[in-house]
């Protein structure tokens, strides 16, 4: 690790931080690494030689703050620490910008493998992979099993016209990124928004749970659940539909979004499902509507990098197929809600 200040944190001015807020946390000069960088937020590991810890704080430059909200993210763990989820221990919340430029959290290092692609997945064997996403499922479960209220969340979102209000906004989205015809994205919006599902009873919405946004542990448990910048409290099934669409075979050479469903030993989507379903006592008969809303949401997502990438505001390789692969999202949206 570097004692030299990283962009967007310095090591010495964090430990007076951390002496002054916590004395006897640290016991030596900090040295850190980037863990993880881009338009996300920025994620440090930091260690004395003895202690390691995660740093958090919003990308350089940004602009919208409501969309890298240390407060929130550090607010969310805080209260599902002491519950049966799974999340790093909170250490610190810092609001004060003059510290390393920015508000940042502190959070315990935690030690776990994150899967992000079916190939990687296929060295640990079959059993070994089935027990990893069976155990996703079940981390899901224990998630939205957490009473908001009991734990202190009970405002932390508002769940009352939560898909509507979700519809609407990744429409503004996509309005926001338009510089092409796209067939069948606004039939496809259209749909969803005739079809919306009836909410079960609103729970705490991590808003990207999927395998790659959890550690494993070396006994394939799920160790922690990382990334909370879009969790709210609205429906849980939004969840269910997202990890049910990066479980799915994509069947599409190069590209860059990774499902993990071609890995020997990953269960069917049906038996995730049903996993889910028996866990949680929830009706799931809805779920190829929260799937394609996932499609949905990810052919915006992609569109918009497209459309940067159209304005020579993308920097790296891989931006040029982007485009090329929204039709084929849409397609798989399409197909969902109307073949269920």
């Amino acid at each position: 690790m570097s004692s030299v200040p990283l962009p967007g944190l310095d090591p010495e001015q964090l430990r007076g931080c951390l002496d002054r807020e916590r004395p006897g946390l640290v016991s030596g000069p900090l040295s850190a690494r980037l863990i993880q960088g881009g338009r996300s937020n920025l994620t440090y590991a930091v260690t004395d030689g003895t202690g390691r810890w995660v740093v958090r704080r919003p990308p350089l430059g940004h602009v919208l703050a409501t969309a890298h909200d240390m407060k929130r993210e550090h607010r969310v763990i805080s209260a599902l620490h002491p519950t049966a989820v799974p999340v790093p221990e909170p250490i610190l919340l810092c609001e004060d910008e003059s510290v390393i430029g920015s508000p940042f959290y502190v959070m315990q290092f935690m030690d776990g493998t994150p899967y992000r692609t079916a190939e990687e997945l296929a060295p640990i064997g079959a059993e070994r992979t089935r027990n990893v996403m069976l155990g996703l499922v079940d981390t899901l479960v224990e998630l939205h099993a957490v009473d908001p209220e009991a734990v202190g969340l009970g405002d932390f979102g508002r769940p009352e016209g939560f898909l509507d209000r979700q519809l609407r906004r990744w429409g503004k989205q996509l309005d926001a990124s338009r510089n092409r015809e796209l067939a069948g994205i606004d039939e496809l919006h259209a749909s969803l928004g005739r079809s919306l599902p009836s909410s079960p009873a609103p729970t705490v919405v991590h808003g990207d749970y999927r395998l790659d946004n959890v550690l494993v542990g070396p006994d394939d448990r799920i160790k922690a659940v990382l990334d909370w910048e879009m969790s709210t409290l609205g429906d849980p099934l939004t969840d269910l539909g997202l990890l049910v669409m990066y479980s799915a075979e994509l069947n599409i050479p190069g590209s860059p979004i990774s499902t993990t469903a071609s890995a020997p030993g990953h269960p069917e989507v049906d038996e995730l499902i049903e996993r889910y379903a028996t866990g949680s006592g929830r009706d799931t008969s809805a779920i190829s509507w929260y799937t394609a809303f996932a499609w949905f949401k990810l052919a915006v997502i992609l569109e918009g990098i497209h459309y940067r990438y159209t304005l020579g505001q993308t920097v790296g390789a891989g931006f040029d197929r982007i485009g090329d692969l929204v039709p084929l999202f849409i397609e798989h949206g399409l197909t969902t809600l109307q073949e269920g």
